[in-house]
């Protein structure tokens, strides 16, 4: 190496390294039951890159080299923090024999006698008893990823964790491309697009852990993309493919409605409803190949778990569950479970309908606090969750969600023990940091808009 290039970027390098063999002892020697040695190695990588960032602003084809190079670090770690990709491997390997992912429970299915897909005992056992009793809950776009892994690599799990994840990295570039063609296009810093690609959270619970919302975000950036541009019809189809990977967009449809009708270059209504219907039918003909009469329910019943029997990591919620505990006596979750979504709806209905939106930056930042509101009125709030605000946040002057990145990780206490309990301290630190640090930002923001 130039020894003039090496003393400029010298520290940059030293930071890139260090962040490096991080990644590596992450990917390849860490237990998820270590919770000190896993907070401690994310607390570490998390302070070097995001020094990275702020000295290498103005050198973006460094900071995408490491993007690509802290990725490729795990091309062949097994998952160690999540256990979802047993069940990745297990619908995609069923996709690959003919078999409907969301016909068949897997304890059931693995009693059929006709029944064969290799290493089915492993993926049964790796992926817990709680995802072995219940449906499939993944939208058919990430079923036919599955199904790709399935079919190239029929009797290798890491073969398939390493197909998964290219998907992934190649999501995250394409992420990395249009976000700074979008930021470019809306007379923001290109660099910004890094606190969410450079992000230790992205990198470790997307490319390290393989959820697919790295993929749910490119589709979404791209569809945004496009409709800053004004070409709105392929926006729409685009949207319902990331519908289609994750449902979770979905709850940004209503926002679109005074952007269509507000924006100085008006859309206006017809269009506005020929996007709903683009975006829903693009969803609807996903789930062709695997329609049956027992599909939709099978379907829904399992995604519907979610809101009235599962909890974890929670804020509001579980304020609400201490209160129902002293009131009632017994844990309300199924009754709470029902009317969170439908204050959830209320508050994005308020957000979609008096709120301004002369342009594509003030939708961003709606889609924002509308994915805040949900996701703190939400009964499990898992790590990964958080991909779509980060992404978002790229694009305001907000950063509290940078900081709920960070924090977010302190959830992995749960497996440090053998009964998976949270701290519920923890969590009060978690969401407690982050809401003083919204609120500050929020009120900064409203106090520099007052005097503008």
């Amino acid at each position: 190496m130039d020894i003039k290039l090496f003393k400029l970027y010298k520290i940059p390098i030293l930071l890139a390294l260090s962040c490096a063999l991080f990644y590596f002892s992450f990917g390849y020697g860490l237990e998820r039951t270590d919770f000190f040695r896993l907070i401690t190695l994310y607390g570490a990588v998390c302070f070097l890159s995001f020094k990275l960032i702020q000295l290498l602003k103005t050198d973006l084809r460094f900071l995408i080299a490491l993007a690509i190079i802290f990725r490729m670090i795990f091309l062949l770690a097994l998952p160690n923090l999540s256990q979802d990709y047993f069940r990745f491997i297990w619908d995609g390997r069923l996709i690959a024999e003919g078999w409907n992912p969301y016909q068949y429970i897997p304890n059931e299915l693995i009693e059929i006698q006709n029944f064969s897909i290799s290493q089915s005992r492993e993926l049964i056992a790796g992926m817990g008893r709680l995802s072995a009793r219940h449906y499939s809950n993944y939208p058919p776009l990430n079923q036919l990823i599955f199904a790709i892994s399935g079919w190239i690599s029929s009797s290798s799990i890491l073969g398939s964790v390493v197909i998964l994840r290219l998907v992934i990295i190649l999501a995250d570039i394409g992420t990395l491309i249009f976000g700074r063609k979008l930021l470019k296009s809306m007379d923001l810093p290109e660099y910004q697009i890094f606190w969410y690609i450079l992000n230790p959270f992205v990198i470790i619970e997307m490319t390290g852990n393989l959820h697919f919302e790295s993929v749910m975000v490119f589709f979404l950036v791209l569809s945004i993309y496009l409709l800053h541009k004004g070409k709105w019809f392929w926006s729409s189809v685009l949207l319902g493919l990331s519908v289609s990977i994750k449902l979770l967009p979905l709850i940004f449809l209503p926002l679109l409605f005074r952007y269509f009708n507000g924006a100085k270059e008006k859309l206006n209504f017809w269009k506005l409803l020929f996007y709903y219907f683009l975006c829903i039918s693009t969803v609807l003909v996903s789930f062709l190949p695997f329609h049956s009469a027992e599909v939709v329910s099978n379907f829904f019943s399992s995604v519907g778990l979610w809101f009235g029997k599962f909890e974890f990591n929670a804020s509001i919620y579980y304020i609400i569950r201490w209160v129902g505990f002293q009131v009632k006596g017994y844990n309300i979750i199924e009754t709470v479970g029902k009317v969170l979504p439908v204050i959830t709806v209320l508050i994005i209905l308020g957000l979609s309908f008096f709120r301004k939106y002369q342009n594509t930056k003030q939708l961003l930042i709606n889609m924002l606090f509308a994915i805040t509101a949900y996701l703190l009125l939400s009964t499990t709030v898992h790590p990964w969750y958080l991909a779509i605000p980060l992404f978002l946040s790229v694009f305001t002057e907000l950063k509290y969600v940078i900081v709920w990145s960070v924090l977010v990780m302190l959830t992995y206490y749960a497996y440090s023990n053998p009964e998976y309990q949270e701290s519920l301290w923890l969590v009060a630190l978690e969401y407690i940091a982050v809401l003083s640090f919204m609120i500050v930002e929020l009120k900064t923001r409203n106090e520099a808009q007052i005097t503008s």
